[in-house]
């Protein structure tokens, strides 16, 4: 199952990379949210191979997931791929530029069941998924209209 969506800033591409690239900021985020998120790989600067491990409840049930970065291409593209025992899952963002100062942001998330239970709960999503599907828009041009804010606050 996936979602996707596109938005266009007014937001030079390399100032679009550098906000996707605040790490710190996304694990602060998912804590306050009640996930425990702990970053398990040594590199100093952001790129291919960073990893985290995070833990939320959801359901009722205790979620375990991987969360490695796949793709780490300056400014154009960025793809983290989980892995938890029933689910795998990608998200991507990828980057183009319209112009100097206009940047257009895809942004998707691709999930796959594992097992049986997993395959039940992708179901039960596909059920909502046009509903699903504008919640994520919503949430992808919130974020997006965010970044256009702190940069024009930043110059």
């Amino acid at each position: 199952m996936k979602f996707s969506t596109k938005e266009d800033i007014d937001v030079p591409i390399d100032a679009v990379f550098e906000m996707l690239c605040e790490f710190d900021t996304f694990e602060r985020a998912a804590m306050r949210r009640g996930a425990e998120v702990r970053r398990v790989d040594t590199m100093t600067e952001p790129g291919t191979g960073m990893k985290w491990e995070t833990a939320f409840d959801m359901r009722g049930k205790r979620r375990d997931i991987e969360v490695e970065m796949v793709t780490f291409e300056h400014p154009t593209e960025i793809c983290l791929e989980s892995m938890s025992p029933g689910l795998l899952g990608a998200v991507s963002f990828d980057l183009l530029a319209l112009s100097r100062s206009r940047t257009r942001v895809a942004a998707s998330i691709e999930i796959k069941p594992k097992t049986l239970s997993a395959r039940l709960l992708v179901q039960s999503l596909k059920l909502a998924k046009t509903s699903l599907t504008k919640k994520f828009k919503r949430a992808v041009a919130g974020y997006t209209k965010d970044m256009e804010e702190r940069y024009q606050q930043s110059k």
